[in-house]
């Protein structure tokens, strides 16, 4: 199913008009859960989410510049406890070029009253900044999450388009807690190693090398809607090697869910 999501994913990234490119990706991830999805499940286990995010990060590293991000996520579940899900994300003052989009397949089992465990694979395309771009990967990842409030997950990266196919360790640390008023708190650390190649693809080399990072939040929630601001902390070693990633220290977004 994963490989099903993944070439849909291709399609969906190829080049398009300015104008039309960014629906036409949403467009095809929502074709693909349709593939997977039979239509007698749709009505009651089809989810999904739309946010405005200040800025697209990923495990601390910028994806887009400080500016203004739409994301759209669509999300499937089935009574065993497997679970599809695509998304894509694209800068608001240019809908027609998509910044990344992914595919991930996952599946829940529980381990107690209290705790849970879910492994995943996922498909990431990154189309990367105007100096350096990050390679698109392949990730397997498996998460123990305890009632909801603390989550550790470890994961092994590939990247189809750096010279070593070697897998890539990374591993997240998180805890949220409930406050009064439908607030919450959290914090979350972690370390990865990553893979960065020139934007210029004729340059032969892959830059690599171990970062660590961690953010900090507050989060307002109502029926669909939320509220998020974060404070985000990047290894400054990478802020120094490579400033075109470096996420900015904070992250505001908000989101309605469906």
């Amino acid at each position: 199913m994963l490989l099903v999501v993944a070439a849909a994913l291709r399609v969906a990234l190829r080049p398009a008009s300015r104008a039309t490119g960014a629906y036409a990706c949403l467009l095809a991830l929502a074709a693909a859960a349709g593939v997977i999805v039979p239509d007698t499940a749709q009505s009651e286990n089809v989810s999904g989410e739309v946010a405005l995010a200040s800025q697209l990060v990923d495990r601390g590293l910028a994806i887009t510049p400080a500016t203004p991000t739409v994301q759209a996520a669509l999300f499937w579940s089935s009574p065993n406890a497997w679970s599809v899900g695509v998304s894509a994300g694209s800068e608001a003052k240019s809908p027609g070029h998509p910044a990344e989009a992914q595919a991930q397949l996952s599946r829940h089992v529980a381990l107690s009253d209290d705790w849970q465990m879910q492994g995943s694979l996922l498909y990431y395309h990154v189309a990367g900044t105007a100096h350096v771009r990050t390679y698109d990967r392949a990730e397997a990842g498996a998460d123990w999450i305890y009632r909801d409030i603390l989550t550790l997950g470890v994961s092994a990266i590939a990247s189809p388009g750096a010279k070593s196919a070697r897998p890539r360790p990374a591993a997240d640390l998180n805890v949220r807690w409930p406050l009064p008023w439908r607030l919450s708190v959290s914090a979350g650390a972690g370390v990865a190693q990553y893979v960065i190649a020139p934007y210029h693809s004729s340059y032969r080399y892959d830059h690599t090398g171990t970062y660590y990072y961690g953010q900090a939040g507050l989060r307002w929630s109502r029926n669909a809607w939320r509220v998020e601001v974060n404070r985000i902390a990047t290894d400054p070693a990478i802020r120094q090697q490579l400033k075109g990633l470096a996420a900015s220290p904070w992250l505001a977004s908000l989101s309605w869910s469906f």
